[in-house]
């Protein structure tokens, strides 16, 4: 097995192109940009909700899906949409 040797230089390069991917990641999160579609585990991580409530947020509406090959796919425009919805803004007394 042939031995390499990597310099400080190597590394620094090495720092760079990983931190300028880590931006590109982040960058695409905040835009939304990520994932169009999600799978139902990918939800119910998303969301903290059991297989149950994902469930009954399917069958009452609440949640649009779409259901390809036996495979039910969520648009997380429309996961955001309903987040957006079902906000709850308290009032603070002063």
């Amino acid at each position: 097995m042939p031995t390499s040797i990597i310099t400080t230089d190597d590394l620094r390069q090495f720092k760079l192109e990983l931190l300028d991917d880590i931006k590109e990641l982040l960058s695409k999160q905040a835009t939304g940009k990520l994932k169009k579609y999600l799978k139902s585990s990918e939800v119910m991580d998303l969301l903290q909700v059991s297989p149950g409530t994902l469930q009954n947020l399917r069958i009452n509406g609440t949640l649009p899906y779409t259901k390809v090959g036996g495979i039910i796919y969520y648009d997380t425009e429309e996961i955001q949409k309903v987040m957006d919805a079902n906000r709850v803004q308290h009032k603070l007394d002063s």
